[in-house]
């Protein structure tokens, strides 16, 4: 699933979107006829295709790609995967960076599909606690482990930019299923993801 920069571009939704673009660049006050706004209307038509990627993606799809037979029964963690994504209320961004663990149940995935996973659901117009549920919802359908954990901490433009205008504020959001329910794996997945290892 590696991006294409032409893949996701539909060249009808990309006309419609020129257009609402130059409309409101009007409707805001500015010259949409100005040297310096003239391709604005399609850069943001093909940003905003591209920034909503993920309805186009299968998060199972994506982890079943990779999926294998393993006897290994531990905690599997990826952290610190970065994850940029656009708050449905505002349509500002939020950043931060996803934590996932799992522990296999007769199969593994490759590492690298928990990331695009991620991508999957954060690639949307979206609210950090549904995402943060989605990515556990996947994972768990689809790999069947004995359980799965999925922490989110972002930064949130709708907030820093606008409204209480809290510039340093970070939002926590967790989600587990099966052993991670119980508070002595859940603490050993936390106190792992908040470890300097290296």
């Amino acid at each position: 699933m590696a991006y294409n920069k032409h893949e996701h571009y539909n060249e009808e939704v990309t006309a419609k979107l020129i257009g609402n673009y130059r409309s409101t660049i009007e409707e805001l006050g500015e010259d949409a006829d100005r040297e310096g706004l003239l391709k604005t209307p399609e850069r943001v038509a093909k940003a905003m295709q591209y920034l909503t990627q993920g309805y186009r993606m299968d998060a199972k799809e994506i982890l079943n790609s990779a999926k294998f037979q393993e006897s290994y029964s531990e905690m599997v963690i990826v952290k610190d995967i970065e994850l940029y994504s656009m708050c449905e209320h505002h349509m500002l961004p939020f950043f931060g960076k996803a934590h996932i663990a799992y522990i296999p149940n007769g199969y593994i995935t490759g590492l690298s599909k928990l990331a695009r996973v991620v991508d999957c659901f954060a690639r949307r117009m979206q609210v950090q606690e549904r995402m943060t549920h989605q990515i556990l919802d996947a994972i768990q359908e689809t790999l069947n482990p004995q359980g799965v954990a999925v922490v989110i901490e972002a930064k949130h433009l709708c907030m820093m930019m606008r409204g209480v205008q809290k510039q340093n504020s970070v939002t926590t959001t967790s989600a587990f299923s099966g052993q991670f329910e119980k508070n002595e794996t859940r603490s050993e997945f936390l106190k792992l993801i908040t470890a300097d290892l290296y």
